[in-house]
């Protein structure tokens, strides 16, 4: 895994990935795995992407992506979401800004 991989990343510098989002303001993103499988046995994950004040010294409100990936264990999930690029993360941020899918803090 590289440092161009969301798991890479946050292995290499022992912290959560910080993006400036599209709407300006500072973003960090966290890995959420399911703590139950689903009917199927299945642990879904997804990213969680908490918005920043523009100051950057207070959480302001969060965004949630749907599932990305499916693990038999959460630790098999948590592997496929920490392979995720970089860009395709930033990328998804960006959507989820565009969609207006923010609760606030």
């Amino acid at each position: 895994m590289t440092e161009f991989t969301l798991g890479g990343y946050m292995l290499k510098h022992e912290r959560a990935a910080a993006f400036t989002g599209s709407d300006g303001l500072p973003y960090s993103v966290a890995l959420w795995i399911d703590d139950e499988p689903d009917a199927r046995g299945r642990f879904g994950g997804a990213l969680l992407f908490v918005r920043w004040t523009a100051a950057g010294d207070a959480p302001d409100g969060h965004h949630e992506s749907d599932y990305l990936v499916w693990g038999r264990t959460e630790d098999d999930a948590r592997e496929r979401l920490g392979a995720l690029s970089l860009y395709d993360v930033k990328a998804l941020l960006d959507e989820l800004i565009a969609a207006g899918r923010a609760d606030e803090a």
